[in-house]
């Protein structure tokens, strides 16, 4: 079996190199090749990995992570590979690992998971490690699993799979490659892992609060994408509960005072009812749309 070993890269010349040795050192028994996606990089990244005779493609700028895992899956397949194997170039993930995950493709899994949580984390800042469980939760929400990291940088999948799912996500591939994995029927296990501290500091949660506001959008996207009408259907319920107590007041008001206390606010407790109405509605047609 073919096995292409895929490693997006932005800048990462302190680390690349050495993870392309390891790779080598731990795949001398296996039919393989290491395809590097640089991700425009401004740094020695590109070079380095072709002199390690890496398969080279850059972009001509930086698109971020969904873009360039397109790309690899993209050159993956013109590879012909038959197993696919993604891993970070910042070296926290150990190649080492890497026949661990390999074997459960070999044992019938499509999508295996190198999962932190389950393993052992060196260091990781509690924010994103919040982050990340939140995302699981969110992730095991929808697709009625538990899965304990589906964040991770570490995965191992087969040709089929690759072929089968197309990731069109602008923010995250991760989430949407487990979801769409098991709304397609393919098997998928996670194995416990270890998580290396970053030598350097992490470009990821440089501004903590600014992590954290990604975080929440791309989980609200999650969520908006894969679960319309609970999503649509709880802030419309949020709306027509502020307009029913509203109304509870003017009744009792009403009832005390014999007036209402302002026509505004009966026109108010009107409006939200009928906004959290059109916001269930909206729900619905998303729904309709997304089966």
């Amino acid at each position: 079996m073919k096995i292409i070993i895929t490693i997006p890269a932005y800048n990462e010349e302190r680390t690349i190199g050495i993870l392309i040795t390891k790779i080598k050192e731990v795949m001398h028994n296996y039919e393989y090749k290491i395809l590097v996606v640089d991700d425009g990089s401004t740094d020695k990244t590109p070079l380095i990995a072709q002199k390690l005779g890496c398969i080279v493609y850059s972009h001509p700028q930086n698109y971020g992570l969904a873009e360039t895992f397109r790309t690899e899956i993209k050159k993956c397949l013109e590879l012909k590979a038959d197993i696919i194997v993604h891993i970070d170039a910042d070296g926290q993930y150990l190649p080492q690992e890497i026949p661990k995950l390999i074997k459960k493709i070999q044992e019938g899994y499509d999508l295996v998971l190198g999962s932190r949580f389950l393993g052992k984390i060196e260091s990781m800042p509690l924010i994103k490690k919040i982050g990340n469980r939140a995302f699981s939760r969110a992730v095991s929400t929808i697709i009625k699993r538990k899965i304990t990291d589906c964040q991770t940088g570490f995965r191992v999948f087969t040709k089929e799979l690759a072929e089968s799912i197309n990731i069109v996500s602008t923010h995250t591939y991760t989430q949407e490659q487990v979801i769409k994995a098991v709304k397609e029927k393919f098997k998928i296990i996670e194995v416990p892992i270890y998580f290396a501290k970053r030598k350097d500091k992490s470009r990821l949660i440089s501004h903590p609060f600014e992590y954290a506001l990604k975080a929440y959008i791309n989980m609200m996207r999650i969520y908006r994408d894969y679960e319309p009408l609970k999503f649509f259907g709880r802030i419309g319920f949020i709306f027509i509960l502020l307009g029913f107590l509203l109304g509870i007041f003017i009744i009792i008001r009403i009832l005390l005072t014999g007036a209402a206390g302002g026509i505004p606010r009966v026109i108010l407790s009107m409006l939200l009812i009928v906004i959290g109405i059109q916001i269930i509605v909206f729900g619905f047609l998303a729904d309709m749309i997304k089966r």
